[in-house]
């Protein structure tokens, strides 16, 4: 198991350094009330007093529900500033226009609300000079389990190298609330989804797969699926020269 107290003072005075060196006025991230973003906003807040954490519900009622409640409890654990963006009326109105151009297919629909939320973050950064936080886990980077230019985009991401079990392992050696280390992991795009059931491995089996190459040979043929198909969202856009 990592050393999680020297992780923690390493990981702040990283993130110091970097809202330091770009002279900005704090950093702004998007509090979902999962597992990622809550070590995200308890990492940023021990950085940087100016941390603000944005909640933005967008179409599912869980949003609304749960994942709100989770984010609010999390606010209030670390004395984060909480705002809330209502992005579900905006998408319902970009969906209705782009169905006028195209024939949305499920992943079309699905990313949409992603990529609303990192529009809004960037919003908010450039009306108040804020640096955007990433809260993605390695275990979800290796699969290319995020949206390309929606949760997928920040100007830094404090946690890109911890697996989804030592993300865990992070939050309880910090204390954070029981109620979001338990949930099952789930990026609430939509009525009971969760990542897990998304991609047919469980986040346990991915970890101890690019830790040590060893799965079973259903989870192998997986997991390398996964990352084959998605290694386009890991490299810069390709460009002529």
């Amino acid at each position: 198991m990592r050393d999680y107290k020297n992780e923690f003072d390493m990981r702040v005075a990283w993130i110091k350094g970097l809202v330091a060196d770009s002279g900005s006025r704090g950093i702004v991230f998007g509090n979902s009330g999962g597992k990622d973003s809550a070590l995200v906003g308890l990492l940023c807040k021990a950085a940087c007093e100016n941390t603000v954490g944005l909640i933005m519900p967008c179409g599912s009622r869980r949003n609304y529900g749960e994942d709100a409640d989770h984010a609010r409890l999390l606010a209030d654990f670390c004395h984060i500033e909480s705002r809330l963006v209502d992005l579900s009326e905006t998408r319902e109105q970009l969906k209705a226009q782009l169905e006028k151009a195209a024939v949305l297919n499920q992943q079309a629909i699905t990313n949409i609300a992603p990529r609303l939320r990192m529009t809004s973050l960037y919003a908010v950064a450039a009306a108040e000079g804020l640096l955007v936080a990433g809260t993605g886990n390695r275990s979800e980077i290796y699969m290319g389990y995020f949206t390309k230019w929606g949760d997928g985009g920040c100007d830094f991401n404090p946690i890109a190298d911890l697996t989804a079990t030592e993300v865990f392992e992070f939050l309880a050696f910090l204390g954070a609330p029981r109620e979001i280390i338990d949930k099952a992991p789930s990026a609430g795009l939509y009525e009971g989804q969760t990542d897990e059931q998304d991609m047919g491995v469980s986040y346990a089996a991915i970890d101890r797969y690019i830790t040590t190459g060893e799965a079973s040979a259903a989870d192998k043929a997986i997991i390398d699926r996964y990352h084959a198909a998605s290694a386009h969202k890991r490299r810069p856009y390709s460009s002529y020269k």
